[in-house]
């Protein structure tokens, strides 16, 4: 059982912009390929940082508006004035940029997404070179693979080489990406391990468990664990 990782959906053919690009060239490679930030890199390829629409947009923002900055004005205010007034990417652009590394998890990539509240990660070797993109519209590729795929991936790399189970001791049906396991096991930590890496398996969406067991092993573990506590509980 493999993880999948962002190499896998990631795109190569990636579009970005030099330090010295001109406000005119980020709006056209935003517009023309329909993206909503573009990378900006160096001499070396290397990102140094990101050109968002929202970074573009200062000009329009401050436009007309007062020539001063006003008193007691915020950081976050003043930083989008001077992008106001900017005309390179170099000073416009978001920096440090958020990357990700190739071998960079499909899960960790989206929770990186989310925590940084971005749409794309520019992703880069170790060298901080760029060597791809990946959206969120990437990330759900993992969801689109072939319920049979997912079913042989339950069965062989789940049931068979980790939990050492018999073939067809454990029945695997995946509908659209909902995956139900059925059958016999021997013990309920058998049973709630399966569950548990079912879910770990690239474009399960679900996991339904109608597992039974011969026995219980979570009560003599739990016998087990109050025997041994250091002292009596009243």
């Amino acid at each position: 059982m493999r993880p999948w990782r962002v190499r896998e959906v990631m795109t190569a053919d990636v579009v970005a912009v030099g330090e010295d690009a001109s406000y005119r060239q980020m709006v056209d490679a935003l517009t023309k390929h329909r993206f909503s930030a573009v990378p900006v890199v160096d001499a070396g390829n290397r990102v140094v940082g990101v050109v968002s629409e929202a970074d573009l947009l200062r000009k329009i923002e401050f436009v007309g508006g007062e020539a001063e900055p006003r008193l007691f004005e915020g950081r976050r205010r003043r930083t989008a004035r001077a992008k106001a007034t900017s005309d390179v990417a170099g000073e416009l652009m978001s920096c440090p940029a958020v990357t990700v590394g190739p071998d960079t998890t499909v899960i960790e990539a989206a929770r990186t997404m989310s925590k940084e509240h971005v749409k794309r990660l520019p992703v880069v070797d170790e060298a901080g070179r760029l060597v791809g993109i990946v959206s969120r519209g990437d990330l759900l590729r993992v969801h689109l693979r072939p319920d049979e795929e997912i079913r042989s991936e339950v069965a062989q790399e789940v049931l068979r080489k980790v939990l050492w189970l018999e073939p067809g001791q454990v029945g695997v049906a995946v509908q659209d990406g909902v995956t139900t396991l059925t059958g016999e096991v021997e013990r309920r930590t058998d049973a709630q391990l399966a569950v548990h890496l079912t879910h770990a398996v690239a474009g399960v969406v679900d996991v339904v468990d109608e597992l039974t067991y011969r026995y219980d092993d979570t009560e003599l573990s739990e016998a087990r664990a109050l025997r041994s506590y250091p002292f009596s509980v009243r």
